[in-house]
């Protein structure tokens, strides 16, 4: 106990004497006469004056100390009442505490840490153009160093510029990677599986919170190679050849 404690409870004392005394003279007139019983309200209201005063309240737990203090109580009330209604008692608590605890790691192992959806809105490249022979250097430096997130990024921008640079997609600065498959895959459709594939490997990576892998990074390595060897197909290829093959057949008939 601090040493105040036992001084405040003292002086506290010896106010409630004083306060009795005072209540006495009041009540008697004079310090000759004899004393006589005290009523309850003018005695309680003599003990409230006496206590009220600030020099019996120095040592009060402050503000802060008192809401910590009803916290624990209201933390011990919610146990208590739960140990008393699990069978068992507080042992039985503990148990079923225990059993969610390991329920929860149990899913946190199998499952992982909890993950965003991509965001389908999101921008495919930054506000610095840069040339897909740019991206793909970076992709390789990133890949050197097992950065394989920034690595599967950048090997995606290239994919897409490349495609830009070819003229098989328009320059827009907004595009998405899905975007960018699903415009690719009509001028490519032998590749548009994998276009979108890879689109959603940027997008979880970007956007998802997941880890890219060597494999991962290898595919869409695999798919620019690829696509850098790929004839695109032409909207109006295919009319032209049959108008060609029309007019030759009529000509032969002529």
């Amino acid at each position: 106990m601090p040493a105040a404690l036992p001084r405040a409870a003292d002086e506290a004392v010896r106010g409630l004497l004083r306060a009795r005394d005072t209540a006495l003279l009041s009540l008697t007139g004079s310090d000759d006469q004899p004393p006589v019983t005290i009523p309850r309200d003018p005695a309680r209201e003599a003990a409230r004056r006496e206590l009220s005063k600030r020099m019996y309240h120095e040592n009060d737990p402050g503000l802060f100390q008192r809401a910590l203090n009803a916290v624990l109580d209201w933390v011990d009330r919610l146990l208590s009442a739960a140990a008393s209604a699990t069978p068992g008692g507080a042992l039985g608590l503990v148990v079923v505490v225990l059993a969610v605890i390991a329920v929860l790691g149990a899913l946190w192992w199998r499952l992982g840490s909890p993950r965003r959806q991509p965001v389908s809105a999101a921008t495919l490249f930054d506000d610095r153009p840069r040339s897909a022979a740019e991206h793909r250097a970076a992709a390789e430096a990133h890949a050197a160093q097992g950065h394989w997130n920034q690595a599967l990024q950048e090997r995606m921008r290239a994919v897409v510029r490349a495609l830009e640079e070819r003229a098989l997609l328009d320059v827009r600065p907004g595009r998405t990677a899905d975007e960018a498959a699903a415009e690719a895959g009509r001028a490519l459709p032998a590749h548009t599986d994998r276009l979108r594939a890879a689109a959603r490997e940027f997008d979880d990576v970007t956007y998802g919170g997941r880890r890219a892998t060597q494999a991962s990074y290898d595919r869409i390595a695999d798919l620019d190679r690829d696509l850098e060897r790929t004839k695109p197909i032409l909207a109006g290829s295919s009319s032209s050849t049959h108008s060609t093959t029309h007019n030759t057949r009529q000509g032969a008939a002529e």
